[in-house]
């Protein structure tokens, strides 16, 4: 199978997207539509759980939204005024329905259903007593280590099993639970992803970005607070915070890549906050050039501040076919090479004889970038000059990110002249991590914990990483952490 998609393919992914939706009468296809406008966070897979107030009802499918819950029969079949939804993007381990949220059990107090966006760090340690303990796991999900220790716990009602739960869990986690009692949201300590709550009418709604309550003509409550558990009943919102308060750290990286640029995060526009990126990094990496040209789409509005920035014409020099995306053929180098072209392509009549400044969001491997110099080059550009708007990406995520191994990040192996280099431009900087928080209208001192985990870019990880640093794990524990399904 060859994928079309080259740009997209040494991307960081974020793993998953949540929904969920309480007292609307048509609350499947509501979370359809809110699944829809998180797609960009999870493309592998999708799924909804609904309660009529008797009993759940689940589709689960791989693939698109769009293809699995746009057909009425498949709404008709998740009846019920509450529901909640995820889409998946899974990383080098087993692609499988069973690893498709929300996941569901039938717990001695009633039914459990948990969409999860996030990674649990201590999955393996505590997979392995419970499974001592005479726990069954029905999927390789760090997420059904959740249902499990509810299951499990001594407390007596569910929300007290549930906080217990959550207090034996480290890493990162923002889930959306769906039971008999209620509908509940909540955060981790650390707040690491994304979590906001709106309200239609009547109707409360969780969501892993504004953009979906965008999309179902909600209004903006709040973000969920770090450490906050938000339990919606009938008539009845709760909110508690069990957890002893921490400095919170919200992905640096869903202000850079992850949010769609139509989102707010933080309180803050994630196209407003990419723009000042873009401009930042022009003021600390000038060039002498012709024309700004974005890396599509992610690279867009950095891609516009560097320009406003600098003074230097912002012009659409790669245009991207949205109407292609994999193809299903044998590839050889040749055809690889088509199929390439097939996505992305030079607008040569603007690039040829012209100094050119490429703006992207980061590198990762390193071979989108090689490809995208040598694009610029085949189509005539005299030089070609890369700038990224985020710091070189040196470090895995631990925390629900697609992110090669340390082995294989490119700015894990070379300095900024060897990577220069292996891309073949004439010249390449990234924004600094001063920079940065500058463009977010923060500072990062050394004297203070920062206020964001940019992990992947210093190393500096918020939360212990147990099932990391277990150098006794056996080969199938270690098959089992390299799969990291959420």
């Amino acid at each position: 199978m060859l994928t079309t998609n080259p740009f997209d393919d040494d991307k960081l992914h974020e793993e998953c997207g949540i929904f969920g939706i309480w007292n609307a009468e048509t609350a499947s296809a509501m979370t359809a539509l809110g699944l829809h406008a998180l797609q960009h966070r999870g493309q592998e897979a999708a799924g909804i759980t609904s309660w009529d107030g008797e009993h759940f009802h689940t589709h689960r499918a791989m693939g698109h939204v769009a293809g699995n819950f746009d057909r009425d029969e498949v709404i008709r079949g998740l009846p019920g005024r509450v529901a909640c939804g995820h889409v998946r993007y899974s990383t080098t381990g087993e692609t499988a329905l069973r690893n498709v949220q929300p996941l569901y059990a039938d717990l001695a107090s009633g039914g459990f259903a948990v969409a999860h966006n996030g990674n649990i760090s201590n999955a393996l340690k505590l997979r392995r007593e419970l499974v001592r303990r005479g726990s069954i796991f029905q999927s390789t999900s760090d997420t059904e280590t959740i249902i499990h220790l509810v299951a499990t716990s001594a407390y007596r009602t569910l929300l007290d099993k549930f906080i217990d739960a959550l207090r034996q869990v480290e890493g990162a986690y923002s889930l959306i639970c769906l039971t008999p009692e209620g509908l509940i949201a909540c955060r981790d300590p650390l707040g690491i992803r994304p979590l906001v709550m709106g309200k239609l009418g009547d109707a409360i709604i969780f969501a892993s970005e504004t953009v979906a309550l965008d999309v179902v003509g909600a209004e903006y409550v709040r973000a969920i607070d770090p450490g906050e558990i938000v339990i919606v009943t009938e008539g009845d919102i709760r909110s508690i915070r069990p957890f002893a308060p921490m400095n919170p750290r919200p992905c640096i990286f869903e202000h850079v890549y992850f949010s769609r640029p139509d989102s707010i995060v933080d309180g803050a526009s994630v196209y407003t906050v990419r723009k000042a990126i873009g401009a930042q990094l022009a003021t600390e990496a000038p060039v002498d050039a012709d024309l700004v040209i974005p890396v599509p789409d992610s690279g867009v509005p950095a891609a516009i501040g560097y320009a406003q920035q600098s003074g230097i014409p912002f012009e659409l020099g790669i245009i991207r076919s949205h109407y292609v995306g994999r193809t299903f053929i044998q590839p050889g180098d040749k055809v690889r090479h088509l199929g390439v072209k097939l996505k992305h392509n030079a607008n040569r009549a603007l690039i040829a004889g012209q100094r050119i400044v490429l703006i992207d969001d980061s590198i990762v491997r390193g071979t989108t970038s090689l490809k995208i110099v040598q694009m610029m080059r085949d189509a005539g550009a005299k030089e070609v000059h890369m700038r990224i708007a985020s710091p070189p990406t040196r470090h895995s995520c631990f925390y629900g990110v697609d992110t090669p191994e340390r082995a294989k990040l490119l700015a894990a192996k070379l300095d900024v002249p060897g990577m220069n280099d292996y891309i073949h431009a004439d010249s390449l900087a990234f924004v600094s991590i001063d920079g940065l928080y500058k463009a977010l209208g923060q500072e990062r001192r050394a004297a203070v914990r920062p206020q964001f985990c940019d992990a992947c870019f210093t190393g500096d990880y918020p939360t212990t990483l147990t099932d990391q640093d277990d150098l006794g794990a056996s080969t199938d524990q270690l098959s089992l952490l390299a799969e990291r399904v959420i």
